[in-house]
């Protein structure tokens, strides 16, 4: 498979699975473009593995397989030409300083996924926020190439870990049904929640309790963020635009979040394609200033 076929599976990945993160990819230029759509491919397969239906040894022998796959790029192995992930991927690469090492923490993240991890301190949740989304928004940065990459990765790195908390607020209801807990049981214990069900599958906390603790995390949700937008206007225009629809769709979703946290325990909130629209263009007129 040729590379140019190979990105235009990664784009098609992309558009049907990025229900966010399409919106702020559509204002890179094209080779960024389609090097944020391998990245995303190659995450999203990590991601669905973790997700997955399949028993926990089997889901750790695919992971295992994912980060074989992924020496054989670092050790510039010839890819897969029949896997055009792994064909775009390493095209990306070629072309950018795309720092390809930080895919081992992604999946370090989705293996502690499956071994059912649970966090101790917010201190242990960071850690984790920083293996799943934190290497991602290094690999961005590495797509984006600015100037002094190595010192401001840390910025990239906090804005992940932003977005994460984001969905681990958003989708408390849902992984708990699921057998997964991601909130610190220190700050549990302090507001005096469990994130138990009731019979019909509902979290059971009392509202005077849960909203307390959903509020407490979207503060510190918030402070990440102040932290990781410092980044855009060390950004090229393109780019600045691009992180800034993704992180500002992520942002407003929070300020749902913590302005109605009942809301999370009956449904999965998200915005309008009209509102992601709306974000997007404040974005790219934003990185334009």
């Amino acid at each position: 498979m040729n590379a140019e076929d190979a990105y235009a599976a990664c784009a098609e990945i992309t558009r049907t699975e990025a229900r966010n993160f399409s919106y702020g990819i559509r204002l890179l230029p094209a080779r960024q473009r389609r090097a944020m759509c391998a990245v995303y491919a190659f995450a999203r397969r990590i991601d669905d593995i973790g997700d997955g239906d399949a028993p926990g040894p089997r889901k750790t022998e695919q992971l295992a397989a994912c980060r074989a796959d992924l020496h054989r790029l670092l050790d510039d192995e010839v890819a897969d030409e029949d896997d055009p992930v792994l064909v775009a991927m390493q095209d990306a690469a070629h072309r950018l300083p795309i720092p390809l090492a930080a895919f081992d923490e992604l999946i370090d993240g989705c293996q502690a996924d499956v071994d059912g991890r649970r966090y101790e301190t917010f201190d242990d949740l960071v850690h984790y926020c920083r293996c799943v989304a934190g290497s991602v928004g290094r690999l961005s940065l590495g797509i984006y190439d600015p100037p002094r990459a190595e010192q401001i990765g840390g910025l990239a790195d906090s804005l992940g870990v932003a977005l994460q908390l984001t969905n681990i607020l958003r989708d408390v209801r849902e992984d708990r049904r699921n057998g997964r807990v991601y909130l610190p049981q220190e700050d549990m214990e302090r507001f005096g929640c469990t994130l138990d069900l009731d019979d019909a599958g509902e979290l059971a906390d009392p509202p005077e309790r849960f909203d307390v603790l959903i509020r407490f995390e979207a503060r510190r949700a918030g402070d990440w963020y102040a932290r990781g937008l410092r980044l855009l206007p060390l950004l090229d225009h393109r780019s600045a635009a691009c992180t800034a629809a993704m992180a500002g769709i992520y942002r407003r979703l929070l300020r749902h979040i913590a302005a109605d946290p009942e809301a999370i325990r009956h449904t999965r909130l998200s915005l309008s394609t009209a509102g992601k629209l709306r974000v997007a263009a404040r974005a790219l007129a934003w990185g334009r200033a």
